[in-house]
């Protein structure tokens, strides 16, 4: 689908990222407004270059493309710069064979905070659709594929390194960038770096997209998948159909009544989305499969989920048909916490200072980050554990997450 950002607010991020994540003094809020409106233009520039390039998280070729067009930039901002290939996968029942890569930019300062910026540059939508919905500005908005989950991010970062350098600004010890290419599957290549780099780290930034109305989200949810599978038998629909275990009448009976597991108040949501039975009309199937998606704001809750699913496929419809469900953490939750509200605050002081209003929100809405791997080891000054996220229009400040490493969604 094709995703819009309005041009205008792009100064946003550019400006409050880094005062939020390198503590810079207030006194830089006018000079960095001033560069960062300097900066739009080339930025845009960026945005429509890498719109160009198609990146589906499966096609290798596009994400090979992209990653040395990003690295290529990022060489010219003096960083120390290397592509990265995946050998530590972490399996999903989706996960393709191959993974795409990475881009990891290092750059040094002379302060001492350790600052990590991330963002993801596969898309989902398929190769050759993007002649059909090409980059466009209309106004003061731009358009096209991709734009805002999440090459907007990228283009963020490149320009943010770009507009520190102009003030050169150095007081920080090491800023690391990671730029992964498999964030729409669930990161399965690079979750385990993710995490590994973020423990090393005092903050650590998402700049994924969460929406277009400026809101710095302090938690974003977990993400699950259910699968349900059934076992029955074949007979000819029509000469024998007693002769046959209707794997389809099991499966309508599993999905009726794991229907009502959701419990919105808790934020705990599980929806069936896919299913598949049978090979000819005038069989009786045998098999039949269904997948559900399920949302949650604590690990637990998916704990809970799981148990419930495996008590009700105890209750068959057809006594001889056999039932299977297996449950995968995806994406583990981001949770609110006093550190990161006191993060927010200072988010607002700094509104404030420009004359702009900032809206946080503590509840998660339903979707997922790569921030909730970076913060399942992270350490930072403030309540040791924290990690942030900037969305297209400002910077997100999600805590970390409380999972334990020992946690299903952990690497």
């Amino acid at each position: 689908m094709p995703q819009l950002h309005p041009a205008r607010s792009l100064i946003r991020p550019l400006m409050l990222s880094f005062a939020l994540a390198l503590a810079a003094p207030a006194a830089h809020a006018a000079d960095l407004r001033a560069l960062a409106q300097q900066e739009q233009q080339p930025l845009l520039d960026t945005l429509r270059d890498l719109v160009q390039i198609e990146s589906g998280s499966k096609d290798i070729e596009g994400l090979n493309q992209l990653a040395e067009r990003v690295a290529g930039q990022f060489k010219q901002l003096g960083g120390t710069v290397d592509i990265l290939q995946t050998t530590d996968i972490y399996r999903l029942d989706d996960t393709p064979e191959k993974i795409g890569p990475a881009v990891q930019a290092v750059f040094k300062g002379t302060g001492s905070a350790r600052i990590m910026l991330i963002a993801h540059m596969d898309t989902v939508y398929l190769r050759g659709m993007l002649k059909d919905q090409p980059f466009r500005i209309d106004g003061d908005k731009a358009y096209g594929l991709g734009i805002a989950d999440d090459k907007q991010g990228v283009a963020t970062i490149l320009h943010a390194v770009a507009l520190l350098q102009k003030l050169n600004f150095k007081n920080y010890g090491t800023l690391t960038v990671l730029i992964n290419g498999d964030e729409e599957i669930s990161s399965p290549g690079w979750r385990s770096t993710i995490t590994r780099l973020a423990a090393e780290q005092d903050a650590v930034f998402s700049f994924e997209g969460s929406g277009t109305d400026g809101t710095l989200r302090l938690a974003t949810s977990g993400i699950g998948s259910a699968y349900l599978t059934v076992h029955g038998k074949s007979s000819h629909a029509g000469a024998r159909p007693e002769g046959g275990v209707n794997a389809l009448y099991e499966l309508s009976h599993q999905v009726l009544q794991m229907k009502d597991l959701s419990k919105p108040e808790q934020g705990l949501k599980l929806n069936w989305t896919v299913s598949k039975s049978g090979t000819n009309r005038n069989v009786i199937p045998a098999e039949a499969m269904a997948q559900a998606d399920a949302r949650a704001l604590k690990v637990a809750d998916f704990d809970e989920l799981e148990k419930a699913l495996q008590d009700k496929i105890k209750n068959r419809l057809l006594p001889d048909s056999t039932v299977e469900v297996k449950f995968e953490v995806r994406r583990p939750p981001l949770e609110a916490s006093d550190a990161s509200r006191r993060v927010a605050g200072h988010g607002k002081t700094i509104y404030q200072e420009l004359g702009l209003s900032l809206n946080v929100a503590e509840r998660a809405t339903g979707g997922g980050t790569d921030a909730a791997f970076a913060a399942l080891k992270s350490r930072g000054p403030w309540s040791k554990a924290w990690a942030c996220r900037a969305s297209a229009r400002t910077p997100t400040m999600p805590n970390t997450c409380r999972s334990t490493a020992s946690c299903r969604a952990c690497i």
